[in-house]
């Protein structure tokens, strides 16, 4: 009989970042591994992915991490991963292939090469564990759903999953496998819940595709079309519906035209011409009606390219009166602020904007009824709500207890829960510390809660700095302490409260230098409290207090006969020189030129 452990390292009660880890017996298996771009509090923060500490303590029992496709929040924290575990890595050819420009951006993983290319057809044995893959729908070919099959029954991985009969090929779902997998025995399903909250059906894709052809169709003027890079689906979409109308698209936005190729080389994308594509440079040798501009951005939303654009800031396109800009991206509810602001800004450029969302019910994940099919399918004994925020797996839990799943079946697991099956029970039997790693430029985890801390203090209320300068062996204060504000008040509108804060500081400072215990740490923290307080009181904000306190040399008169002998040794050395040039030019003068015979000799 096997022990069988589910501990989610990220991808519950939040959007993204999926990460599981499950152990069965000895062997660690690894389902994606995500990334999430940060919300409005991670102030100055690029990325957010999952704590690797508790498999760092267990490296030793990772057979591998299993890839269910190519969107960064499955793949996005790969380059991290494989830089400190040497473990391989196995995913469809496409999957692979974006992985590797992940990897490749990063720079983290030039040494790393352990990639295995799998399909829906694939079983790779571990023991007495057999992985397996089964095809899913999304929007981006070739992504799979995992299975473990064990001892116990089967434990199935969704990924990122929807049904849409309408699907084109290479974005089916295979549902007599799912079937087939349900007649075998599913112990344990983790099942997409992004889009659980929603009661009604998702369009089909080909409602989708009529939509952004006839937009393309009858606007005059040029489209700027927004889009996330790695939306194969929809990037196809958009180069056909161009040459439809017989519209040039010029490409422009992070990654965009790897990505492209990637997937043309893979025949993932196809284009419907050749001449289709055109060169973001060459945009002005066309007219507005005969031009696609396909933005995709950075940081997972095109959003604030978009802004760029508006604001003519855009390094190759600024928006102008008669644009038509179409969002066919959701955007999470995270981004619902910068959205807003968004559209605002295309419309004080001129531009018009239209938003597929706002016409269609679009998603890339499981609505209330695909989640139940799949549950009838694979008619599982215990039901893993994942991938997203705490009321969206709420809701997919609600719909697996709708299907006669008992409610004790059903568990919302927090991130570092430890999920145990024995003795034919599942039970959170444990749990283990868990975090998120931040990343912020090229630091890596090397910013914690009180540097975010600092950073919201210090967008909300500012910094205040105080510098004093103090003869510690005199026990005074050489001079008036020097404030400055930045992002708090307006010094010269606030001098009356500038006055006050530096008789408090020298109050503080004075106390400390007359204390027999003088102490360094102490005189500043001692500093901090007071103008904390003062400040509050006058202003009710709160900025970020930085004393500096400065001691003058004590040794001055040394320094002093320092110099004077130092200005002596350079006189008495001027001197010698002087003594040494004399000589020279004297013994110059004493030497006699004779003349050059061979000059003068006749020929």
């Amino acid at each position: 009989m096997s022990t069988i452990k589910i501990v989610p390292l990220g991808g519950v009660r939040e959007n993204a970042k999926n990460m599981y880890a499950v152990e069965i017996d000895d062997r660690i298996f690894i389902l994606d591994c995500g990334l999430k771009y940060p919300e409005n509090e991670l102030l100055g923060i690029d990325i957010v992915i999952p704590d690797f500490e508790y498999l760092k303590q267990n490296k030793r029992r990772i057979v591998g991490v299993f890839l269910t496709h190519g969107h960064a929040d499955a793949i996005g924290a790969l380059p991290y991963f494989v830089s400190e575990f040497n473990v391989p890595v196995f995913g469809s050819e496409l999957t692979l292939a974006l992985a590797k420009i992940y990897c490749e951006n990063e720079g983290l993983t030039k040494k790393f090469g352990d990639f295995h290319v799998i399909n829906a057809e694939t079983e790779i044995e571990f023991g007495d564990v057999i992985v397996s893959f089964f095809k899913t729908s999304h929007s981006i070919p070739e992504s799979l759903g995992i299975v473990l099959k064990t001892d116990e029954g089967n434990i199935v991985y969704t990924g990122d999953f929807k049904f849409d009969q309408t699907a084109a090929k290479g974005y089916q779902t295979d549902l007599g496998r799912l079937a087939q997998i349900g007649q075998e025995g599913v112990l344990a399903l983790l099942s997409d819940s992004a889009n659980a909250d929603n009661p009604t059906e998702i369009a089909n894709e080909q409602e989708v595709y009529n939509f952004i052809s006839e937009t393309f169709e009858y606007r005059p003027g040029r489209i700027v079309v927004a889009c996330v890079a790695s939306n194969i689906l929809r990037v196809q979409q958009i180069l056909n519906a161009a040459a439809e109308n017989e519209r040039k698209v010029a490409l422009t936005g992070h990654d965009i035209e790897k990505i492209v190729r990637t997937a043309m080389q893979r025949k993932k994308l196809t284009l419907p011409s050749d001449d289709l594509l055109i060169d973001i440079n060459k945009i002005g040798d066309y007219a507005d009606d005969e031009l696609v501009i396909l933005e995709t951005g950075r940081s997972g939303e095109p959003l604030k390219s978009l802004q760029k654009m508006a604001l003519g800031r855009h390094r190759y396109v600024n928006l102008h009166e008669g644009d038509q800009v179409l969002i066919t991206t959701t955007p999470s509810h995270a981004m619902d602020t910068a959205m807003a602001r968004t559209r605002d800004l295309i419309y004080r450029s001129g531009a018009d904007v239209r938003s597929i969302s706002e016409e269609f019910n679009t998603s890339g994940h499981a609505s209330r009824n695909d989640l139940q099919l799949l549950m009838n399918l694979l008619k599982p004994e215990y039901v893993f709500p994942i991938q997203g925020e705490y009321r969206l797996m709420a809701a997919n839990g609600r719909h697996a207890q709708e299907l006669g799943i008992p409610a004790e079946n059903v568990f919302l697991l927090n991130k570092g829960d430890v999920a145990e099956y024995t003795n034919g029970k599942m039970l959170v039997a444990s749990s283990v510390e868990v975090g998120d790693t931040m990343i912020d430029g090229i630091g890596v985890g090397d910013i914690g809660n009180i540097v975010l801390r600092d950073r919201k203090i210090l967008s909300e209320d500012g910094i205040f700095v105080a510098v004093v300068t103090i003869d510690r062996r005199k026990k005074k204060i050489v001079d008036t302490p020097k404030l400055t504000s930045r992002g708090f008040v307006y010094v010269k509108t606030s001098r009356d409260l500038m006055t006050e804060a530096s008789e408090i500081v020298k109050k503080a400072v004075q106390s400390n230098l007359d204390n027999k215990e003088f102490d360094w740490s102490h005189l500043k923290q001692d500093v901090r409290e007071q103008l904390n307080r003062f400040l509050y009181e006058q202003t009710k904000r709160r900025p970020v207090i930085l004393p500096v306190i400065m001691e003058i040399n004590q040794y001055r008169n040394f320094g002093k006969k320092n110099s004077k002998n130092n200005l002596e040794s350079k006189k008495n050395s001027k001197i010698k020189a002087s003594k040494k040039s004399m000589k020279k030019s004297a013994k110059d003068k004493n030497k006699q030129v004779k003349p050059n015979r061979s000059v003068n000799k006749r020929v």
